[in-house]
């Protein structure tokens, strides 16, 4: 049995030397890492959440179209979250992002996360 090809995938522009890949595609299945909502003209959070929640889902969407998929492609998707109150406010953004379902989810309580983000989402595509 042929083993599938790994591809390690990047950010265009990314500068920094952190131990991880921003995804990995294995075959038709891409794991995107754990992604905060740093704006990448800034290197900070931006000053309202809705905004932080737009930018994770933009880099998740950025890196799935590097290889050829949606949103609708994700199958897993996992937030942690340090305040889940803000649960509905996330709902609200995320919900914009897909066409006809929604991928299985968890959403965690995580207590403080990295750089003082609200949110860490991470997920799991499958290619159509």
């Amino acid at each position: 049995m042929k083993r599938p090809d790994f591809r390690y995938i990047n950010l265009p522009g990314r500068t920094d030397d952190r131990p991880y890949s921003n995804a990995v595609l294995v075959g038709d299945t891409l794991y995107l890492s754990g992604n905060l909502g740093i704006d990448p003209e800034t290197d900070a959070l931006p000053d309202n959440v809705q905004q932080e929640i737009r930018i994770i889902l933009d880099s998740m969407k950025q890196r799935l179209e590097m290889v050829g998929m949606t949103m609708n492609d994700l199958v897993s998707v996992q937030v942690f979250c340090s305040d889940v109150s803000l649960f509905d406010e996330f709902n609200a953004i995320y919900r914009t992002y897909f066409n006809d379902h929604f991928p299985a989810r968890a959403f965690i309580g995580s207590g403080q996360l990295l750089r003082g983000g609200h949110f860490e989402v991470m997920g799991t595509a499958v290619k159509r």
